[in-house]
């Protein structure tokens, strides 16, 4: 497995405490019971492996709205001021999606958690080792579904 360092950027974020515990894992975890579903906004360049690849991983996950695109003009799904503003959580795939993202919507940003997962563009959709490492980073951040290995 490729190994890959992870970058964490906190902005400053408000979350009804009725929503947010902290797990024994020390993972963030949402109170589904009340009001909304965590939203979840996945990002790479062109939406059609490694974002889209986690998208299909959390889509049918009960506490989570999940979203992806991507940051080039032949994107997929192109992301918006929209997405940013709709996500609780951001998670892009490389550095300079961060440092795009970051330029072009500095003022959507406030408030957010946005992580750098410091995946390279070297995998297909669904392809298995993307599949563990999305896992295994993702696992600092949100609870992880298990994975059906048939």
């Amino acid at each position: 497995m490729r190994s890959s360092g992870t970058c964490l950027s906190l902005l400053p974020y408000r979350l009804p405490k009725r929503f947010l515990f902290l797990s024994k894992k020390g993972k963030y975890n949402f109170d589904v019971e009340n009001e909304s579903k965590t939203k979840i906004l996945f990002v790479c360049s062109r939406n059609k492996l490694r974002s889209a690849t986690a998208e299909k991983i959390y889509e049918k996950v009960q506490h989570y709205d999940v979203r992806s695109c991507g940051t080039d003009k032949s994107a997929r799904i192109r992301i918006t001021a929209g997405h940013i503003g709709w996500a609780d959580w951001i998670f892009v795939m490389e550095k300079r999606h961060l440092r795009l993202i970051r330029d072009k919507y500095k003022d959507e940003l406030q408030g957010k958690r946005i992580v750098c997962l410091n995946i390279p563009d070297e995998y297909d959709f669904m392809d298995r080792e993307l599949v563990l490492l999305l896992q295994s980073l993702l696992s600092e951040y949100i609870d992880v579904p298990e994975i059906d290995d048939s």
